[in-house]
């Protein structure tokens, strides 16, 4: 599964594909210069099941580490996995 990342302005999304069909997408908005506010996450129902929106959100994790931003989890998904998951928290 392949993640890209496409940014404008001030929103963007990280998308995951496989064999070339969109299988999710996780939207934010950029809340300054060092913070990154997770709106939605939407996973196709064909990829329904495989974690498709932890992979997505562990990227951007990865990405907010590299940048040294922080996450605001608004999404419910996004928020709920944060909940769960101490290793992952120092992005808040």
């Amino acid at each position: 599964m392949q993640i890209e990342q496409v940014n404008h302005d001030n929103k963007g999304y990280f998308k995951a594909t496989e064999d070339h069909k969109e299988a999710g997408r996780m939207t934010y908005s950029w809340a300054g210069d060092s913070r990154i506010i997770i709106d939605h996450t939407e996973v196709n129902p064909d990829f329904k099941g495989r974690g498709v929106g932890k992979i997505i959100l562990m990227e951007i994790v990865s990405f907010a580490r590299a940048k040294n931003i922080k996450i605001l989890p608004l999404c419910p998904f996004a928020k709920s996995v944060f909940d769960k998951d101490e290793e992952i928290r120092d992005v808040l």
